[in-house]
């Protein structure tokens, strides 16, 4: 089994495995603090207690690619919920570009008519992120689907998700393994509303004074930091800059810089074996890339972090947002598409990135970070400070750094 169930898993495994086998309600609804044994508790009962088979009989969904790849290396083959549930479909469409006739293929997405037939459950997780739009497209299909979340996250950016509001399980023990952990015992402060004085916690979770937290110092822990978090965009956009003066960059962004996608295309492909679509939030690094200054656009072979390969072509972006601070381009604008002759070949969509060095809080759920700064801004979120506060500390994996 490879763990040992604390009493509160073992009554959740008893829960899920009865209503999967004697129940019509189609859904289960499991809900967790960080550090109750979610994912472990998870595998244990869909491979051992159902005896499900991942990829086979078991469909393991995330909202995100990023929030896929947390799972798959915890052993647990998992997709996107958009790859399971919707099929693209290209058509050839003529359009006038530049007074000129141009075809170009068009993907559209519809949901799938009818999923594996050797799919006997949906295991959904952070289901937290997911609206309830997306919800009811996967309860179409008619199989049992088992959503796993944390309720004290953050809310889903666009539309809601009641679902997780009246769960049939709520874990609230910390595992033995996670006891001890300074980055959990301080995100259930947070959660809890509690005040957390400045100090170090376990030399794992440091919260400290944001005037003390400056010079060679600052400058040396925030380039350390895989991620750094924060609430404002004022906040994000300072601390963009910074970082790009402290690595040494000025223009446009260069061979290497760290950027985040800031809306969805869901025709464009970031993998070789298309698995997984270019959507908002998902931070990479900026591969060689070229600009047409004048007319705002640039073009970078994209690598996502949580990816091994690049992407396989040249993404083209709007490029103005870093030469004036706007976006030049609405999203769908088209653009003619040229080969090595200069005749045109089609056309192309317009992506857009920012900076990724800081991002929002919002942007950072569903990912996981081995080290994370956080600028505690939660005062701006009023009644959800305390999940904004809780979420954020919760994305750090080995070391924290909160800075308020």
């Amino acid at each position: 089994m490879g763990f040992e169930l604390t009493a509160e898993q073992k009554q959740a495994e008893n829960m899920i495995a009865h209503w999967f086998y004697h129940s019509e309600r189609q859904t289960f609804v499991l809900t967790g603090y960080a550090g109750t044994g979610k994912t472990a508790l998870l595998k244990n009962v869909v491979c051992q207690r159902l005896e499900l088979v991942p990829d086979v009989s078991a469909a393991f969904v995330t909202p995100t690619g990023k929030a896929a790849t947390v799972l798959i290396k915890k052993g647990i083959p998992a997709c996107t919920v958009h790859r399971l549930i919707y099929q693209s479909i290209a058509e050839e469409q003529e359009i006038e570009l530049n007074g000129k006739k141009v075809k170009i293929e068009k993907l559209t997405f519809r949901r799938r008519e009818s999923i594996d037939k050797g799919i006997k459950l949906i295991v959904l997780d952070e289901a937290s992120m997911v609206s309830d739009d997306v919800l009811f497209d996967i309860l179409n299909f008619g199989v049992k689907v088992l959503l796993c979340g944390d309720d004290s996250q953050l809310p889903p950016v666009e539309g809601f998700n009641t679902y997780l509001k009246e769960p049939d399980m709520r874990l609230t023990q910390i595992v033995r393994q996670e006891r001890d952990n300074p980055i959990i015992n301080l995100s259930a402060r947070a959660r809890e509303g509690r005040h957390i004085p400045y100090g170090n916690y376990g030399n794992k979770a440091f919260v400290i004074d944001r005037r003390n937290f400056c010079g060679e110092r600052r400058k040396k822990l925030l380039m350390r930091a895989e991620q750094i978090i924060c609430g404002l965009n004022r906040t994000r956009a300072r601390i963009n800059d910074e970082m790009r003066a402290a690595y040494g960059y000025t223009g446009l962004p260069k061979d290497g810089e760290k950027l985040i996608c800031t809306i969805n295309n869901w025709e464009q492909y970031i993998d070789g074996e298309m698995r997984f679509n270019l959507v908002n939030g998902i931070i990479g690094r900026a591969i060689e890339p070229f600009y047409d200054e004048a007319n705002y656009m640039g073009f970078t072979q994209f690598k996502p972090d949580f990816l091994d390969e690049k992407c396989p072509e040249a993404l083209p972006f709007d490029a103005g947002i870093f030469m004036t601070g706007q976006y030049r381009y609405h999203h769908g604008d088209y653009f003619e598409k040229f080969d090595e002759e200069g005749n045109a070949t089609g056309a192309f969509t317009l992506n857009r990135f920012e900076y990724g060095y800081c991002i929002s809080c919002h942007k950072a759920q569903g990912s996981e970070f081995e080290s994370a700064i956080v600028f505690d801004e939660s005062y701006a979120f009023k009644e959800d400070a305390h999940r904004w506060l809780y979420t954020a500390i919760t994305r750090a994996k080995d070391r924290i750094i909160v800075i308020r």
